[in-house]
């Protein structure tokens, strides 16, 4: 576990997750844990950076693979518009790239995920309200694993690269499954395995790995 101290006034919090049952769950846990009442809701990042503007001091509860963020380097230069505030990142998966980003350049974001127990999802956010950067144990396991190894994009399955190729076209995850005769839970586990393999944690990134390793043409497909 990776505790780093930081100086910061008390903050308000911030949940920015698209998923509305995990965004009331953790207003509920900060209602009940913190006393306050006080909790603001983004729905993405230009009515975040709108609350972050009225709030300098608050506590963000991010979902970063769900939430509009490019990239992490679009995350970080966010995270330094506005340093009083403290970050808490709260996903599904995180590649281990990212995690490496985000924990080297930045001294302000907690990393947790989804599936942490309640303990450590409360440990995060007393860290958070005594100014401090928490890295669970999960997230550390990865990035010290020096024999993790990224797989490179020709690990696609052919059903893989089409459906990236799909995604390049803007197509949402219904739109595919309709298209392939499968299941919105179908496309989802090939999304995750594409990832996965191409060391992403969002589409727009999966679309730009695809293009610099010639896996979609650009003349036929736009960001």
């Amino acid at each position: 576990m990776i505790k780093e101290e930081i100086n910061i006034f008390m903050a308000e919090f911030i949940v920015a997750d698209l998923q509305e049952l995990t965004s009331f769950a953790l207003e509920a846990l900060l209602k009940e844990d913190t006393g306050n009442s006080n909790i603001a809701h983004a729905e993405d990042k230009t009515e975040l950076i709108l609350l972050l503007k009225q709030r300098p001091g608050c506590i963000i509860l991010l979902d970063y693979t769900l939430f509009d963020f490019t990239d992490v380097e679009n995350l970080l230069i966010v995270s330094e518009r506005f340093p009083q505030t403290l970050w808490i990142l709260i996903s599904d998966d995180l590649t281990d790239i990212f995690l490496r980003k985000v924990i080297y350049s930045s001294h302000r974001i907690s990393i947790i995920f989804k599936d942490s127990p309640l303990k450590i999802i409360q440990e995060a956010i007393q860290a958070a309200i005594s100014g401090h950067r928490y890295i669970c144990q999960r997230a550390t396991e990865i990035i010290l694993d020096q024999n993790q190894k990224e797989e490179t994009p020709t690990t696609l399955t052919p059903t893989e690269i089409e459906i990236l190729k799909s995604i390049a076209q803007g197509k949402t995850t219904k739109d595919i499954a309709t298209e392939r005769f499968c299941s919105i839970h179908t496309i989802n586990t090939h999304r995750k395995n594409i990832f996965r393999k191409l060391g992403v944690n969002t589409a727009h990134e999966a679309i730009k790995y695809a293009f610099r390793a010639g896996l979609v043409d650009t003349s036929e497909f736009y960001i």
